[in-house]
């Protein structure tokens, strides 16, 4: 009876082994096993060895477990010449879809570059841009995981026409999604203008970022400069200011992308996170020995900003990038905030053509997204010079005026000490709509400062002098106690309160409290016409 049991069950599976059914679910776990595969096991281990993380492992890295569900998985590209034809593409070079991040829907692609080169062509981009409007019609944050060698040349203009597609859809999304560009390999040509289009972008160390090679530029102009040089990490932070954060490698670029979202809304409709955050206020009586009453010493702005914030976590942003100024996100009693403020150990605190750019494009990210922004200000004014002035400073200084002009999220302002001529109003004075503005004791609001201003005003005086340095000294201290006090301000109503030092998170944090639900209308218009 057993025997026969089992030559019964025997048969049974059998035949449901070859069912029709079961037939096509094996073939398709055959091809979806080929597809995941990219460019096959000895490209995916020369991608480990080079340092990098395969296009699929970064994805894994990046989002929560099991979370991640594939768009577009047998994509096939349908170019047929220079030697096209029936070639095996995977995916076509991206991998596309949805998952979670910290439990919120995100939308991703992650170019492959095991798969002839993650270049880009047709099918391949519309796979990124499809996913991109599934981005927006969700209301959640694209990422683009970059690895590249630019547009896949067999195909033409049709691969032209891909690009066109994604830097689209990148406008598209533009102040509706957060969109983050994490640039982990080669990024060449016009594939370096979709992140370029996007709100911030990550790059590690093993990858380059570039228009032009190393070999064009040499062909047109003779200059000598190695692919490292002209688009590595280092060359776009502290030269040309395209990338946002540096990452070591492909997992630190993951973390830095989880960390940055942690601040942020998922689209322009919610308000940012909100966390348990640091609750307590006590006063910080550091503060008023870190900052030195002498407006002419400097030190390090960022020591003021960590004792404001919750835990002193500041999440700096382009810290590499136009030192004189420094922005970023943090949070106070749990609220998401950006914090632009002067640095004064970089060109005194000065705002230049470079700090100014910074600068205005953090505000308008900060106001897209309902982050309010508080602005630490030491500022002696725009840095002088004709290399400044031939560089267009003004139209580059008006971007700050522009920026904290149209920005309708809360806006709070502490002045710490020097607080001169027009980059008093670009550092969002009270006429720029500034809801609150703080000043402490030792903070100077005026024209210039008072030295300068002496040689102006007191031209004559200081002529008839017969003791021209006494007169002098004694003529600043009169018009330090006249004009560069913050109680003359306060008095004109430009600064609500005079505070102390020590007391300065208390009450940024409480004016966040009472402006949650601030509400500013602007005129009906297309959109404002920003200096660019």
């Amino acid at each position: 009876f057993s025997e026969l049991r089992e030559r019964m069950m025997a048969t049974i599976l059998e035949e449901k082994v070859t069912t029709p059914m079961q037939k096509k679910v094996e073939e398709l776990k055959k091809r979806r096993a080929k597809v995941m595969l990219g460019g096959g096991g000895d490209k995916l281990e020369k991608q480990r060895k080079a340092g990098k993380l395969t296009a699929r492992e970064r994805i894994e890295a990046l989002v929560d477990p099991d979370s991640f569900e594939e768009n577009g998985l047998f994509a096939e590209h349908r170019s047929t010449m220079f030697g096209m034809e029936g070639k095996d593409m995977p995916a076509d070079g991206v991998v596309t879809g949805a998952a979670s991040v910290a439990g919120r829907l995100i939308h991703l692609a992650s170019q492959d570059f095991t798969v002839g080169g993650g270049s880009a062509g047709e099918v391949h981009s519309i796979k990124v841009a499809e996913i991109m409007m599934h981005s927006l019609k969700t209301g959640s944050p694209f990422i683009f995981i970059n690895d590249s060698g630019g547009a896949r040349v067999q195909e033409g203009i049709d691969s032209l026409s891909g690009y066109g597609k994604v830097f689209y859809a990148n406008v598209m999304l533009s102040g509706s999604v957060p969109q983050i560009s994490l640039i982990c390999g080669p990024c060449a040509g016009g594939a370096a203008y979709s992140p370029a289009l996007t709100d911030f972008i990550i790059q590690t160390r093993q990858a380059q970022m570039f228009i032009t090679g190393p070999q064009v530029i040499k062909g047109v102009t003779g200059e000598e400069v190695t692919a490292e040089q002209l688009g590595g990490a280092d060359a776009h932070m502290t030269k040309s200011g395209v990338i946002h954060f540096i990452a070591n490698d492909d997992r630190h670029a993951m973390q830095l992308c989880h960390k940055l979202l942690s601040f942020l809304p998922s689209n322009n409709l919610e308000d940012p996170p909100h966390v348990e955050g640091d609750r307590k206020v006590d006063p910080e009586h550091e503060l008023c020995e870190l900052v030195p009453t002498d407006p002419k010493k400097s030190y390090d702005i960022r020591g003021v900003i960590t004792r404001l914030v919750d835990f002193g976590d500041f999440f700096e942003v382009q810290a590499g990038y136009a030192g004189n100024i420094v922005v970023g996100f943090a949070r106070i009693t749990g609220r998401s905030v950006g914090i632009i403020a002067n640095q004064p150990k970089v060109l005194a605190g000065s705002l230049d053509i470079n700090a100014s750019d910074k600068s205005s494009r953090f505000i308008r990210f900060c106001n897209a997204f309902n982050i309010p922004l508080v602005t630490l200000v030491d500022v002696p004014g725009f840095l002088p010079g004709t290399q400044q002035e031939y560089g267009g400073i003004i139209r580059h200084g008006a971007k700050m005026l522009f920026a904290y002009s149209a920005a309708t999220v809360p806006k709070i302002t502490v002045i710490l000490r020097k607080c001169y001529g027009g980059a008093y109003l670009a550092m969002c004075g009270k006429d720029l709509g500034a809801d609150r503005v703080f000043a402490w004791p030792t903070a100077e609001v005026a024209v210039m400062g008072a030295e300068g201003a002496v040689d102006i005003v007191f031209r004559k005086e200081l002529h008839e002098a017969t003791d021209k340095k006494a007169k002098r000294a004694e003529l600043i201290e009169q018009y330090r106690e006249v004009f560069s006090t913050p109680y003359v301000a306060a008095g004109r109503r430009l600064v609500d309160a005079v505070i102390e030092p020590s007391l300065t998170r208390r009450h940024v944090a409480q004016a966040l409290e009472y402006l949650q639900t601030k509400r500013e209308l602007r005129p009906p218009k297309k959109h404002g016409l920003i200096p660019l």
